[in-house]
């Protein structure tokens, strides 16, 4: 069986979803990232760099959203999650998700996660960073109906992490991204993700 090592409401939301719509046999190790549990010598043994998603397979442990979900598509290919990993298509939409996991996600963690939190002048530039970032992905990444065209896919989970976040912050302007806020609604609305929501402790925003 499947382990997944997730914080509710982090990134590793993304992995949690493609999990749940795949129908894998899976089960879930909360880590309580505010309680620093991230760093106990127990998760570091899992993943040394003591950051979620971790996911334990019978071969050995997978980090990072972009791995797990591709490794989730192609192990469970009957859910369709994805197209074949020799595909154009597959790189494609590993293109679109290591973009999300590394240029869209440090620029909302800065904005919403500083510790410190940012102020003023700072505040405005990390946001108007993200709003520009979103903007990218609103016109030209995102494909739809779905993130990557008429299928749904292991990125759709991933977006969604950063639109929740965005809207839950107040950054999601529904008429400068209606793709993105429609998108939100629909995958919300999805019985996996709402499963997957429901076990985590969080709510549709």
């Amino acid at each position: 069986m499947l382990k997944l090592y997730y914080s509710p409401g982090a990134c590793a939301l993304a992995s949690h979803i493609a999990l749940e719509e795949a129908g894998a046999d899976y089960e879930l190790v909360k880590i309580n990232l505010g309680a620093g549990e991230q760093r106990t010598p127990e998760f570091l043994a899992i993943n040394p760099a003591g950051s979620t998603p971790a996911l334990v397979t019978d071969e050995g442990v997978l980090t990072e959203n972009v791995v797990i979900m591709g490794y989730i598509a192609e192990t469970h290919r009957d859910a369709r999650l994805a197209d074949d990993v020799s595909s154009f298509s597959f790189s494609k939409m590993q293109s679109m998700n290591a973009w999300l996991g590394s240029s869209l996600h440090p620029a909302m963690g800065k904005l919403l996660f500083s510790r410190p939190a940012l102020e003023a002048e700072a505040r405005d530039a990390a946001a108007k960073v993200v709003l520009d970032k979103l903007d990218v992905l609103e016109n030209h990444l995102f494909v739809g109906p779905w993130a990557r065209g008429e299928n749904f896919t292991v990125a759709d989970g991933y977006v969604s992490v950063f639109t929740r976040w965005a809207r839950q912050a107040g950054l999601l302007d529904p008429a400068r991204y209606a793709n993105l806020a429609d998108h939100l609604d629909r995958i919300q609305s999805r019985p996996a993700v709402r499963k997957v929501l429901s076990a985590e402790g969080i709510e549709p925003v």
